[in-house]
């Protein structure tokens, strides 16, 4: 969790702690840890694992996101235009490829489109997209069929922007290529693609 300020996430734990009216050794005690590792935490010199995050924000009627100081996008939803801005800057992570998928009328009987991420390719976080799709799928799924209340799904909201916090990732926007080697490129896409194998 190197992305982290400790000292900051220290004094948010020290602060909701006093909140809360608990001393130091009270919390060491609901934690199952030392006084003294609760000092170090309070004072950033030792890591807080994500597991402890989220026993402190349960503890400390608080949320993991709070306690590590990710700060979710304030950015609301007004348009389709917001949700398509999102998807295009999905094209300028590096380590993350993905591929769209589009099924409709005459092939298909439905009309069909989807982003989806090989979870076995080399792409850095492909795998991880894919974990969090198929748990997104879960939680959603147990949400709309009244198998988990709207609070549990929240606090796994919570706990999963907690555990990616940690994970940055870069963003490059592809450079322009010259005109002649971007023929190149795309004779050799073309060659490539209809390129009959010899027997």
């Amino acid at each position: 969790m190197d992305n982290f300020d400790y000292s900051a996430i220290g004094q948010r734990i020290k602060t909701l702690r006093k909140r809360k009216g608990l001393n130091q050794t009270e919390l060491a005690q609901q934690l199952n840890k030392s006084l003294r590792t609760v000092q170090k935490y309070e004072t950033g010199e030792i890591e807080v694992s994500i597991a402890v995050v989220n026993q402190i924000a349960d503890l400390l009627e608080s949320t993991p996101t709070y306690i590590l100081g990710y700060d979710a996008s304030n950015t609301q939803i007004k348009s389709l235009a917001d949700i398509m801005d999102f998807l295009f800057k999905l094209e300028t992570v590096t380590g993350i490829d993905f591929k769209i998928d589009v099924q409709k009328p005459p092939r298909s009987k439905q009309w069909e489109c989807s982003i989806s991420f090989d979870g076995k390719s080399a792409s850095d976080f492909n795998a991880d997209m894919c974990l969090f799709l198929e748990q997104w799928k879960e939680q959603l799924d147990d949400l709309r069929t009244y198998g988990e209340t709207r609070k549990a799904y929240h606090k796994w909201q919570e706990q999963t922007l907690a555990y990616y916090a940690a994970t940055s990732v870069k963003c490059d926007d592809p450079k322009d290529l010259d005109e002649q080697t971007r023929i190149e490129k795309r004779n050799e896409y073309l060659t490539k693609v209809y390129e009959t194998p010899n027997p």
